[in-house]
């Protein structure tokens, strides 16, 4: 059964069903004629260019008038029903910086443009589209980490899932303040799940060596694990922090205040790309994407930590997530903290079942404090969300997390025909046809007045700790 409002009445939390809470009444106010030079070019500018221009990932260019008016139609019709820009989760129910949301007033304005014969206004009086620099968004990095080989992606117009590392070798341990991924070709890179390996000292003699890409489709499990070569020499598994640095079109990484957040980078690691997802292509093309790493002048005095609920986490999927053939069921996990915790961030994660996601805390006063919710979940589209300000939750705080999986042929996800028993993952390295139900939150030990502290303010530019290889 789907978590619908009324099921959410019954869980105690708000906010359910509407549209977002930026978006005005039906009465919105519309100028009598719209043209593209007055009130199209600015929105389509801000919203659509960034990723519907030349290299990236969007399939046409959405930059001139001649661009714009020949796909009118379905930009009217996708904006209209809330499928670009893409932001899935809910901003009725959670607010989140850097959120992609088109107000009723802007879709209402496309809308009418279209109805009204797509008018181009006074073109020749606009200024040049807005540069958007292909130089890194954070500025140099202190390392360069790539990928080690050029990834061969086959022109069969089929998604590609692969499972890579990316290794360094520094001169000393050091600290970063932010990473990036870099696709190589951003045409077709979809999205990236990366986390990161720090080897003990002695560990690992060569980071080097291993099989460079995996086809996640065809091998999972620990034989990726094998495959990739990433276990210390002694055959024990290091540490790995599972969702430290993600990517999807247009969106950058989390940039929090001085001193809050960063991680510990040991001198021999790697990047573990666990899912980097290449789009469709008719054509055989490559790739060889790369992080960029900041370094940070000293430890950070709040440093990064994470909760990592459901699959693999440290609460169990209640019950066991299994989907018979046909089925649509919803399976929850819980966590009560023992310690206060303030909240930076949250990441839920499903494959390609996956239907709706809730999370929501519960304070010991009874208080509900709304953390995401996703109505309509897209295994294409998964952010990591960045609340304006950090969230406190004391200690005794229950978090609660629901996810609803469609394993019926009705479901335009569903990956067989006809649909199959599946199975939740039980391995980090998994096919993206098994399922997972997972949330994650990154956050900061509590200290009083956390509830003030903005997340919006970038920090401060710190000089490199160490030489990349």
């Amino acid at each position: 059964m789907k978590v619908g409002c009324w099921m959410l009445g019954l869980l105690g939390v708000v906010g359910c069903g509407g549209p977002p809470s930026d978006v005005g009444t039906s009465d919105v106010q519309l100028p009598y004629t719209v043209t593209f030079a007055e009130h199209i070019a600015p929105l389509v500018w801000e919203h659509c260019m960034p990723c519907h221009r030349a290299g990236q990932i969007g399939p046409f260019p959405l930059v001139s008038y001649t661009d714009v008016q020949r796909k009118a139609k379905m930009v009217r019709f996708v904006t209209t029903e809330r499928y670009m820009p893409p932001w899935p989760a809910d901003t009725a129910y959670a607010r989140y910086l850097g959120e992609r949301v088109l107000n009723e007033r802007q879709i209402a304005l496309i809308a009418r443009w279209v109805e009204q014969g797509r008018l181009p206004g006074d073109t020749a009086s606009l200024p040049d589209p807005p540069d958007h620099p292909d130089a890194p968004p954070l500025g140099e990095p202190d390392l360069v980490v790539p990928l080690p080989d050029t990834a061969f992606i086959p022109g069969d117009a089929r998604d590609r899932f692969l499972i890579a590392k990316a290794p360094w070798e520094l001169p000393r341990d050091t600290f970063v303040r932010a990473i990036m991924f870099e696709p190589g070709n951003r045409a077709l890179v979809h999205h990236m799940n990366g986390g990161l390996i720090n080897y003990p000292p002695g560990a690992k003699d060569d980071v080097f060596a291993g099989h460079g890409y995996i086809d996640a489709e065809q091998l999972g499990g620990p034989d990726a694990f094998a495959a990739l070569q990433l276990a210390n020499d002694d055959g024990t598994w290091p540490p790995l922090v599972p969702s430290a640095v993600n990517h999807l079109p247009g969106m950058l990484p989390p940039r929090y205040p001085e001193g809050i957040g960063g991680y510990h980078f040991a001198r021999k690691g790697a990047f573990l790309l666990n899912t980097l997802h290449y789009g469709p292509t008719a054509r055989d093309t490559m790739d060889r994407s790369r992080f960029l790493v900041y370094f940070a002048e000293r430890a950070p005095e709040r440093p990064l930590q994470e909760l990592a609920l459901g699959s693999l986490g440290i609460t169990p999927v209640e019950p066991p997530l299994e989907l018979a053939p046909g089925e649509v069921r919803t399976f929850r996990s819980t966590y009560t903290l023992p310690e206060p915790i303030s909240v930076l961030s949250v990441n839920p994660h499903m494959h390609l079942l996956g239907t709706e996601f809730l999370a929501y805390a519960v304070t010991p006063a009874r208080d509900t404090v709304p953390l995401v919710r996703i109505n309509d979940w897209d295994f294409r589209w998964q952010y990591v969300y960045t609340f304006p300000r950090m969230v406190p939750l004391p200690s005794g705080t229950t978090i609660h997390v629901y996810g609803t999986f469609d394993n019926t042929a009705e479901n335009p996800h569903q990956p067989f025909d006809p649909p199959r028993h599946v199975t939740g993952a039980d391995s980090r390295f998994m096919r993206t046809t098994d399922e997972m139900f997972q949330f994650f939150l990154s956050y900061v030990d509590f200290r009083p007045g956390d509830d003030t502290v903005r997340l919006d303010q970038p920090p401060a530019s710190a000089p490199a700790a160490a030489s990349s290889r």
